[in-house]
């Protein structure tokens, strides 16, 4: 028996939210498939350094959410130009099965006139270009498989998201891996906006195997909102979740000169900061140390630590938000 929900709200934290209760929580004598959209958001894995996946300055310029996930893999791009789809399921014994559900996809772009491919560990291509990234999680039998489809997404916001100077950050925890992408509406032989390819994708999985509509009820909707409060909206698990790292930022400022500040996070929290350059200073600027440890990369938390401190003692011709723009950039 199959039940499908065709999710309608945007917000990253919520759908999330869903794929867990419905696995946790809705009966286990089905499969449950779910079609859902992300308004611009960055999807960590579960196993994912998170400051070492996102361009830290360009997301919080754009606006883009950033929010982990159940399953491991790598950090992938939402907008509204991508589809993503869940399945729940029974877990095989093999384990880990990507194909069983990648498949399912693979054949409704059959329908649409478009033939891809399984690539890799967790991906699927269209002529040697991803168009889906795929992860899994498994828990008491029970599997939860997930996917991005490009279909009409802004490829540039993408690449500047996910954009990280490799050489200048070390870090621990598994690496995305980056490819050369596509979006799938372009290759269809028939043009059809995103609605439409949805509901071809759908028609395509309940003609296989046949099921009907889920509507979450008052009872759903409120536990659900209960999790997307305890875990997806929280700054712990989407960032402070992360394994340790180390990194560096530069910049250089008109009437200070250059300046590099590397840092030592845990938990996304600075451990230990020091600074390099061409610049002068009155006092050392390693007695910033106290002022900003165990202080995480947002800016209301290194205001706050900066209250009292004149920056321009420590870097010469500095005001305190080009600091800020150092650290948070």
């Amino acid at each position: 028996m199959l039940n499908y929900l065709d999710l309608s709200t945007t917000d990253p934290a919520w759908n999330l939210a869903v794929e867990e209760y419905v696995f946790d929580k809705l009966p286990r004598d089905r499969m449950y498939v779910m079609l859902w959209q992300n308004d611009n958001a960055i999807i960590i894995g579960k196993h994912q350094n998170t400051l070492a996946e996102i361009n830290d300055g360009f997301v919080r310029e754009h606006g883009i959410r950033v929010v982990r996930r159940l399953s491991g893999g790598g950090a992938v791009y939402h907008d509204m130009g991508n589809l993503n789809f869940t399945v729940i399921a029974d877990a095989t014994a093999n384990g880990l099965d990507f194909g069983r559900f990648c498949d399912m996809v693979l054949a409704a772009l059959a329908r649409a006139g478009i033939y891809g491919e399984r690539n890799g560990r967790n991906d699927m291509t269209i002529d040697g270009k991803k168009f889906s990234g795929n992860a899994q999680y498994i828990r008491q039998g029970r599997v939860m498989h997930h996917g991005t489809l490009l279909f009409d997404s802004n490829t540039a916001m993408l690449a500047g998201a996910l954009n990280v100077d490799k050489e200048k950050i070390q870090a621990k925890g598994v690496k995305s891996v980056r490819s050369r992408v596509t979006n799938i509406r372009p290759l269809l032989p028939q043009d059809m906006t995103l609605p439409e390819f949805r509901k071809v994708l759908l028609e395509s999985i309940l003609d296989k195997i046949p099921g009907c509509e889920y509507v979450l009820t008052e009872e759903d909707l409120t536990q659900i909102e209960a999790r997307k409060q305890a875990r997806y909206d929280t700054w712990e698990w989407n960032y402070g979740n992360s394994p340790a790292c180390t990194f560096s930022k530069k910049a250089r400022f008109e009437g200070c000169g250059s300046i590099e500040a590397f840092l030592t996070m845990d938990q996304s929290r600075i451990r230990d900061i020091s600074f390099r350059g061409d610049f002068f200073a009155a006092e050392d600027p390693a007695a910033l140390v106290e002022a900003l440890k165990d202080r995480a990369l947002d800016p209301k938390e290194l205001e706050a630590a900066l209250e009292q401190v004149d920056i321009g003692r420590y870097f010469m011709g500095l005001s305190k938000s080009q600091f800020l723009s150092l650290l948070l950039t």
